[in-house]
C-alpha cells in the first residue's frame, strides 16, 4: 500500500513517513500541495494524507483536484486547525477522516488501515452464507427478517471465516491476520465478537460457529450439499 503525505513540515513528514514505513507502508513525500499533486498523477497512490495549510495549493484545493482524478481515493486531512467550519469543508469534500494536530501517530496509524480495509470493498457484491446476505461494505448481515449492523471488527472476521468457511482455522492466526498481534485482551476481544456472530447466525441451522477447543473456531456451512 502506498500513502501521498503532503506536509510542509519537513520534522512531522520525516517521522510519520518513518511511522508508516514501519508498519510495512510505501510513502511518497510532498513538501506542498503542488508538488503532492504531482506525485499523485506520476504513481500509484493507495491513500492521500493531505496537510490543510501548505505553500503552492493548500489541502482542500489538492483534494479537490485529486478528486477529479479518481472520486474514490480516500483521503485524511492533517491540520493544526480545529474549527468547525474547516472540519465541515473538509468531509463535504469527501474527506473520509480529519485528525487534528497534536495526535497520536498510533490512532493515525489505526484510521488509515481501517479506511483502507474499506474501501478495498466499497461497491462489493454481497456474500451468501446460507439463507444471510452479508455486505461487507455496508457492514451488514440480513437474514431471517433481521438486519443486523456489524462492526468493523465484527465484519472483518465474519469475512475472514467466510473465506476459510468449513476450515479449523487456529485462534493465534486469526488474531495475527486480523489484528496483527496475538494478546490476551486481543483474544478475549474476538471471543466476543464470535459470541455475536454465532448469536447472529443462529437461525441458519446449515451454518454454524464451532469453537474447537484448544484450537481455534470453525465456520461450518452445509447449506451447498446435497
Amino acid at each position: 500500500m502506498t500513502i501521498l503525505l503532503a506536509e510542509d513540515d519537513i520534522d512531522l513528514r520525516s517521522i510519520l513517513s518513518q511511522y508508516l514505513e514501519l508498519q510495512g507502508f510505501t510513502v511518497v513525500q510532498a513538501e506542498d500541495g503542488q508538488a503532492g499533486l504531482d506525485l499523485f498523477m506520476e504513481q500509484h497512490v493507495d491513500l492521500c494524507l493531505l496537510d490543510i495549510v501548505m505553500p503552492a495549493m493548500d489541502g482542500f484545493t489538492l483534494a479537490q483536484k485529486i478528486r477529479k482524478i479518481d472520486q474514490e481515493m480516500p483521503i485524511i486531512f492533517l491540520t493544526a486547525r480545529n474549527q468547525k467550519q474547516d472540519k465541515l469543508k473538509g468531509l463535504n469534500l469527501g474527506a473520509d477522516d480529519y485528525i487534528t494536530k497534536p495526535f497520536e501517530v498510533e490512532e493515525l496509524i489505526l484510521r488509515i488501515k481501517n479506511i483502507l480495509r474499506r474501501s478495498r470493498f466499497i461497491g462489493a457484491e454481497p456474500i451468501s452464507i446460507g439463507s444471510f446476505e452479508f455486505r461487507f461494505d455496508e457492514l451488514s448481515l440480513s437474514g431471517y427478517g433481521e438486519d443486523h449492523q456489524l462492526t468493523l471488527r465484527e465484519a472483518e472476521l465474519l469475512k475472514y471465516l467466510i473465506e476459510n468457511k468449513n476450515t479449523v482455522l487456529k485462534r493465534e492466526k486469526i488474531l495475527k491476520d486480523l489484528w496483527g498481534k496475538d494478546d490476551y485482551f486481543v483474544g478475549r476481544s474476538m471471543d466476543v465478537f464470535v459470541t455475536r456472530l454465532r448469536r447472529y447466525l443462529k437461525p441458519e441451522t446449515d451454518i454454524s460457529l464451532d469453537t474447537i477447543r484448544s484450537v481455534g473456531f470453525i465456520l461450518r456451512d452445509d447449506s451447498q450439499q446435497g
